[in-house]
């Protein structure tokens, strides 16, 4: 029976929320593995998919934080000196 239940959870899963499983399913796959070898298959796939989403979310903070900064060829002025010479 359990071999039923655990797929059609999984899918259920899958399909209830797209958008929000960012990291989940890798996640999950690795903790479920490592849980069966502890013995505890299933708490090991939640917590891969609690961790996986969390690593998820900051890959993507840090992703959008390079893309917003500007180009290395790019060279700003110092604030408040738009000449370029020393104030005397």
């Amino acid at each position: 029976m359990r071999f039923l239940i655990i797929p059609a959870a999984a899918a259920l899963a899958i399909l209830a929320a797209p958008a929000a499983q960012a990291g989940c399913l890798t996640g999950a796959a690795v903790g479920g593995v490592a849980g069966h070898m502890a013995g505890h298959g299933v708490l090991g796939a939640g917590a891969g998919c609690v961790v996986g989403h969390e690593h998820s979310k900051h890959a993507t903070a840090a992703r959008r934080a390079s893309d917003q900064q500007p180009s290395a060829g790019a060279q700003q002025q110092p604030a408040g000196n738009s000449s370029g010479t020393a104030q005397q």
